[in-house]
């Protein structure tokens, strides 16, 4: 089975256990974000500024990695037309749940991010990646499929860990239990049952991703887990960062 089947499988059952990231918005949520009273996330605590996504109606946005039925009926209550791109199919389904419910259309689609886009060459306006990079090995082969699935001057949004994570350990996060980077698929002892297959990426795979992909960084901000040791002490965990596709 390749890791990417492991992680559809652990979401999967996340999701059934409640996960946060797998709970799709209520009606009363998309009634407020018709009426213009609306945010998302890239990260756990910090909402996305609302400059970072330009004008939206009518625009064509592709939720990247973005199932669960959270960011993209917000942004479609926004005046968006949406795509989303998941590869757990659970997360899948809570899209079609909010839109069944809501009485939107969405093209949903199930495919590997870790392969080429199913998408036209300048197919979207925007890109939305919450935090999921860390679920695939390599970074550098999506930036440059985002870049190359967006319009000239098309809007990339997207969230990166940095690493933290990957090194305390799990219980208070009070100790330095491992080096980076982290790669279960190099060494196995890495492995931690439940959490599926999961991989650090380095400031130069994924900043430096997007600059050699093309895009010219706008804005960014960090943010911590939400909870635990390193919150508490402000120690960033994530980055969510506002990237521009430049002309050439």
């Amino acid at each position: 089975m390749k890791y990417q089947d492991i992680n559809a499988q652990t979401i999967t059952g996340w999701i059934a256990d409640g996960w946060q990231w797998g709970r799709p918005i209520d009606h009363e949520t998309f009634m407020r974000a018709k009426a213009g009273d609306w945010n998302i996330v890239l990260t756990p605590t910090i909402p996305v500024p609302r400059s970072w996504f330009g004008p939206l109606e009518g625009r064509k946005v592709l939720g990247l990695a973005s199932g669960g039925g959270q960011q993209m009926p917000i942004l479609t209550a926004a005046g968006a037309q949406c795509t989303v791109l998941d590869y757990t199919k659970a997360q899948l389904e809570s899209e079609k749940l909010v839109a069944q419910r809501e009485g939107y259309s969405i093209d949903i689609v199930q495919a590997d991010m870790t392969e080429p886009l199913p998408f036209e060459d300048g197919s979207f306006d925007l890109v939305v990646n919450p935090v999921s990079l860390c679920y695939v090995e390599k970074v550098e082969p999506i930036l440059r499929e985002c870049w190359r699935i967006l319009s000239d001057g098309g809007r990339l949004l997207i969230a990166f860990d940095n690493g933290m994570n990957f090194i305390t350990d799990e219980g208070d996060e009070e100790k330095i239990v491992r080096g980076l980077p982290f790669n279960p698929l190099v060494d196995e002892s890495l492995l931690v049952e439940g959490d599926g297959i999961q991989f650090s990426h380095s400031f130069t795979e994924q900043i430096g991703g997007l600059a050699r992909a093309g895009f010219v960084i706008r804005d960014c901000y960090e943010d911590t887990n939400g909870y635990g040791r390193l919150h508490e002490l402000g120690i960033p965990s994530f980055w969510a960062v506002f990237a521009q596709k430049a002309s050439l």
